[in-house]
């Protein structure tokens, strides 16, 4: 099942936060990866687990020069991607998704909530790498970690609502619970976005959306606004 759409008829505001990081993501790709083809300029921005525990650069086993302090590599990777499938699934479900979150929450603390459950999921990732000389080297990019977040959000939030799906015979319904378990599912099959478009060292991507997901699931109601409560005259 392949989510296309959900019920947005509380949605009050446009979200354009939202808009604008499904359109980074897509810039960065084509234009700065090349499509993929960049290969320089992708490890040089991705997070290397072994750079973050030391803080410092590492330009050994093929790695590039990071010309920013490799701490900021847990942003910049965020929005990089491993390729199409890569690229356009995570794009879907935050389409799909992230609109309702940043009702909720405004703007501003959107923003916020997606970029703090984005890092929080990137250092699972990097703690569990550290744990494995190998790993650690080995970069990793991609939006899924932050968009976990929002799918834990999403679950605490809206866990009932209905959620369009392509059911390979034809589109159908299903409660959120049941979308975002195959979202889950989705992920820990595709990975986090370990370069070459292949999971590495045995469950540590698996880590790392686990990681947003507890993320969005305690930190959303810090960011939430609660519902839009419009003013009614009763008469």
């Amino acid at each position: 099942m392949i989510p296309i759409g959900d019920d947005n008829s509380d949605r009050h505001l446009t979200p354009m936060v939202n808009y604008i990081l499904i359109a980074i993501n897509i810039l960065v790709f084509i234009f700065f990866q090349g499509m993929g083809s960049n290969l320089d300029f992708t490890y040089a921005f991705s997070t290397v687990p072994a750079e973050i525990l030391r803080g410092e650069d590492i330009a050994t086993n093929g790695l590039q020069p990071t010309p920013v302090p490799v701490y900021l590599t847990l942003i910049t990777a965020m929005f990089m991607h491993g390729g199409w499938a890569h690229l356009g699934g995570n794009m879907l479900f935050l389409w799909v998704f992230g609109d309702n979150i940043e009702n909720r929450m405004g703007h501003a603390r959107y923003l916020a909530f997606y970029l703090l459950c984005g890092i929080i999921a990137s250092l699972s990732h990097v703690f569990i790498s550290g744990a494995n000389s190998e790993n650690s080297l080995i970069p990793s990019l991609g939006a899924s970690g932050a968009i976990s977040g929002v799918m834990g959000g999403y679950m605490l939030l809206f866990p009932s609502r209905k959620v369009r799906v392509f059911m390979g015979r034809g589109v159908g319904e299903v409660p959120a619970f049941v979308a975002l378990g195959i979202w889950i599912v989705f992920q820990v099959i595709s990975g986090m976005g370990m370069l070459g478009g292949s999971e590495g060292g045995g469950g540590v991507a698996y880590a790392a959306h686990i990681g947003g997901f507890v993320a969005g699931l305690l930190l959303v109601k810090l960011f939430d606004r609660g519902a839009n409560k419009r003013s009614v005259l009763k008469t």
